[in-house]
């Protein structure tokens, strides 16, 4: 049995190029049109600080920075909620009362005066976590009658935690 070409000397391969990179455009091309472009996942109001501050116009109005205090009682419950220097209690309708307090500073939702306003919540550090939530919620806003969200306000930070003794 003859094997094809053991007779002749092996040549060296020519590669020609003109095709290669034919697909390589090709490739190019497809992956191009292919592409979806998605959206950013979150927009986060991720709070920076200030270089320096800018000048107030006497036109302005300026609503003041609202802070929450959650009062940790005995075992984590709640002791009180303290707006300002008002205590609202810490029975259960001390959220309810939070939030018509939010309401009365802001004036009405919606109001585009609000957007700059934040509040800080400052957790007592031994505090069930559930208060806080409480808290987020009642500063955020409440339920309409249909169910839909009226939104008071967007900003809200939060204290950085003292651990006890510290």
């Amino acid at each position: 049995m003859k094997v094809r070409g053991a007779g002749k000397q092996s040549g060296k391969i020519d590669l020609q190029m003109a095709p290669m990179i034919d697909v390589v455009f090709q490739l190019l091309i497809f992956f191009m049109l292919t592409m979806k472009i998605i959206a950013p996942e979150g927009d986060f109001n991720i709070n920076m600080p200030i270089g320096a501050p800018a000048e107030q116009q006497d036109d302005d109005i300026q609503l003041p920075d609202i802070k929450v205090h959650l009062v940790a009682g005995p075992g984590g419950g709640l002791d009180g909620v303290m707006l300002g220097r008002r205590n609202l209690g810490n029975d259960d309708q001390a959220f309810e009362r939070l939030n018509n307090e939010i309401l009365k500073i802001i004036g009405k939702p919606g109001n585009p005066l609000t957007k700059d306003i934040e509040v800080e919540i400052k957790a007592d550090y031994n505090l069930h976590y559930g208060f806080t939530v409480k808290a987020i919620g009642a500063c955020t806003g409440r339920n309409d009658s249909k169910g839909n969200l009226v939104r008071y306000i967007e900003k809200i930070k939060f204290a950085p935690p003292v651990t006890p003794g510290a």
